[in-house]
């Protein structure tokens, strides 16, 4: 079972991108996913046999860095040589390969710049309907801290959804960050109780914010939530300082008429300036669901049930364990684990129904085992 099947890998063969391959590698084996590497030369070339070493020399370094991939443990899929725009041939081959993920990284720029991202990368989160990883160099290679800022909008639940699974597999803390702005206190309507609106704003978007999380499955994560007042994308920033977070999580909007790629003018100005690497969601998730099919194999649907349960897909979990039972009615294991879900989405009824099954199988299989020992030993 993969939930993140194809990773397309962009590198540039400079001492930078190696960091981000190593990088993608540690992602990929998390989730079991199969990289592709692209590599994008100019089109500008006219001079034949110039065209034809550099076409050469490209595609020998892509067989090195795939042959180190390898190496690593990582599947690799046949890597992409493409001529042209930078940032449009990479989106054209995530979507030429139907890539879950675009990774890359976020371009060499000196540490005092206070706008960190790089040209190509901001073109490919700006134009990519694909979601996009963009690894900022010089960070450790775990992900220990993962910061999702909300605002209740369907993007950034999406993002969240995504950003769950991730803290899951990496076993990261997870902060869910929302600001919301003051109402106006300047010195025009000395009469208006300010202080009463904005404690009143606080109670109104926590309650939200309750209530927007309660759609989501956080049970057995390390999170906590934390909201703020003030300019958004300077409270996002400060806040990802503030946690130390090794990920930040922004959702953005999807396809207009022109077929351009609004970000929205927060999550722009917060990955242009945050110093930790970050994962833009838009209309497409980076996780899916691809299940086998091999219904009569249980260990299969059982080993898929405990990483479903482990990545906090619940009900999905519910029917990988029914698979099994489908197979052999006997599994223990599944019967256990389907009444251990059911706690977890506060189904007592239905847990105590599975725990109780589970229960009777074990002592059925164990009079079964005493009664075959004593037919053996008295040869009944």
């Amino acid at each position: 079972m993969k939930v993140l099947e194809k990773v397309l890998l962009g590198t540039d063969f400079s001492k930078s991108s190696n960091y981000v391959v190593n990088k993608a590698v540690t992602f990929a084996k998390a989730f079991q996913s199969v990289i592709t590497l692209v590599h994008v030369l100019p089109d500008n070339i006219s001079n034949k046999k110039a065209k034809g070493l550099l076409n050469e020399a490209a595609l020998l370094k892509l067989k090195g860095v795939e042959a180190y991939v390898n190496e690593q443990g990582v599947e690799t899929s046949p890597s992409i040589l493409e001529y042209g725009s930078y940032h449009g041939k990479i989106i054209e081959a995530a979507e030429q390969i139907d890539a879950n993920l675009i990774f890359l990284g976020a371009g060499d720029k000196p540490k005092d710049e206070p706008f960190q991202l790089g040209l190509t990368a901001e073109n490919v989160v700006r134009n990519s309907i694909k979601p996009v990883w963009v690894e900022k160099q010089g960070g450790v290679m775990g992900t220990h801290s993962i910061l999702c800022p909300i605002d209740f909008s369907d993007e950034s639940g999406r993002a969240l959804r995504n950003a769950i699974v991730f803290a899951r597999r990496y076993d990261a803390k997870l902060t869910i960050f929302h600001v919301y702005e003051k109402q106006y206190s300047g010195a025009v309507s000395l009469n208006v109780d300010w202080t009463y609106y904005n404690e009143q704003a606080l109670i109104d978007h926590t309650n939200e914010m309750t209530a927007f999380l309660e759609g989501f499955n956080l049970t057995n994560l390390n999170w906590e939530k934390e909201i703020q007042s003030g300019r958004p994308h300077v409270q996002i920033l400060a806040a990802t300082k503030r946690f130390k977070s090794d990920l930040i999580f922004m959702g953005a909007s999807g396809r207009t008429g022109l077929s351009k790629l609004i970000m929205g003018s927060v999550t722009e100005r917060v990955i242009r300036e945050v110093p930790c690497s970050f994962v833009v969601i838009k209309s497409e998730d980076a996780i899916e669901l691809k299940l086998e099919n091999r219904i009569n194999d249980v260990e299969t649907h059982y080993k898929q049930a405990l990483q479903l349960l482990n990545d906090g897909f619940l009900k999905e979990a519910i029917i990988e364990f029914k698979k099994c039972l489908n197979v052999n009615d006997m599994h223990i294991p599944s019967l256990s684990g389907i009444a251990k879900v059911h706690k977890l989405l506060n189904n007592e009824e239905e847990s105590k129904r599975y725990h109780k099954k589970a229960i009777e199988v074990y002592n059925r299989v164990w009079d079964l085992k005493i009664e075959d020992e004593i037919r053996r030993t008295y040869k009944m």
